[in-house]
């Protein structure tokens, strides 16, 4: 990667310009051309660098979503995994290590459609019950990474909780599901993702204006891979901290440079009673422990009961979607 493409990463996973004609607006900020961004992109994006252009929507605001757990008899992960990865629903599984060790997020339409999806993949798995830790409360959900020297929070913007759910109108489902995998790298991307959801470029573009401003689209940019930009290490810790408590303890947490995700949960007792999550990434696995340590030290949490789940395999990771078959009816 040259320097002029790690600025173009750096910079641009958030703020991306919502105008007719982003990337000349990206280029004008680089020095550089039109033409140089898309293909810098496109070339990124094949080599598996970059993910997509898009999108990061605040959680349950234009859909459901929940992290849930299973624990998997080892000698079947590899297969219970794969099986749980072919669900629809399904936009990230991992293990992880603990007796609970296949960790996933779902994301549908709705919650009773979640509920289903759920009770589809804990049948699927048919390895016992299936834990589904619902968000009750963020306090900082940001992967946006600095290439030059760690985990970026020097520029992210001040953390505004979730809006709640949207009511959304069929032709604004058409077009979250058509941003899932990203716009196109061409010189209009936003006309070509009206027309796909038949909604005018002017207002698609005012549409994710709004949202951007209501905080229901966390941040629109460049979503890197970031494990092949070096940040191969990362771990979720779990504490059990009082309810009353948690606010207090995860607003501490989320100002601690290196904790990119952080959240009250819901318990699932008997088997988890653990509430307050938070996601800690680096490149490399002391770089992690630092930083976990520094965050149980400044944040008095070593006096609860807690956990460290190490990420041991990615299985599965990609944006949801939605409505699909309304995108594709339409076109």
């Amino acid at each position: 990667m040259d320097l002029m493409e790690l600025h173009l990463l750096n910079r641009f996973q958030r703020g991306f310009p919502l105008v007719d004609r982003p990337f000349e607006s990206v280029a004008h900020r680089l020095g550089t051309d039109e033409a140089w961004v898309l293909d810098a992109l496109a070339r990124m994006t094949v080599a598996g660098t970059v993910v997509r252009v898009g999108p990061v929507y605040a959680p349950n605001t234009v859909s459901a979503s929940t992290l849930a757990a299973l624990a998997v008899p080892s000698e079947r992960l590899e297969a219970i995994a794969a099986r749980v990865s072919e669900h629809p629903s399904v936009t990230h599984n991992y293990a992880r290590g603990h007796s609970w060790n296949l960790w996933l997020v779902a994301n549908t339409a709705d919650r009773t459609s979640l509920d289903r999806a759920l009770d589809e993949i804990r049948r699927a798995a048919d390895c016992g019950p299936l834990l589904d830790l619902r968000l009750e409360e963020e306090y900082h959900i940001d992967l946006g990474f600095n290439l030059e020297g760690g985990v970026r929070r020097e520029s992210c913007a001040p953390f505004r909780p979730s809006t709640g759910v949207v009511a959304l109108t069929a032709a604004e489902r058409r077009l979250v599901d058509a941003l899932a995998a990203g716009i196109p790298l061409v010189q209009r991307p936003f006309a070509e993702i009206g027309h796909r959801c038949g909604m005018p470029e002017r207002e698609l573009l005012r549409r994710l204006q709004v949202w951007t401003e209501q905080g229901v689209i966390r941040r629109f940019g460049v979503i890197v891979r970031h494990r092949s930009l070096g940040f191969q290490a990362n771990v979720m810790a779990v504490w059990n901290v009082p309810d009353t408590e948690a606010a207090a303890r995860g607003t501490a947490l989320a100002r601690i440079p290196g904790v990119t995700l952080c959240y009250r949960r819901r318990r699932s007792l008997p088997h988890w009673p653990y509430n307050l999550f938070c996601m800690v990434h680096g490149r490399c696995e002391a770089e992690v422990q630092s930083v976990l340590r520094d965050a149980v030290q400044r944040c008095d949490l070593d006096r609860f009961p807690a956990a460290v789940l190490p990420t041991l395999a990615l299985y599965r990771q990609r944006g949801p979607t939605h409505w699909r078959a309304e995108v594709a009816a339409h076109a």
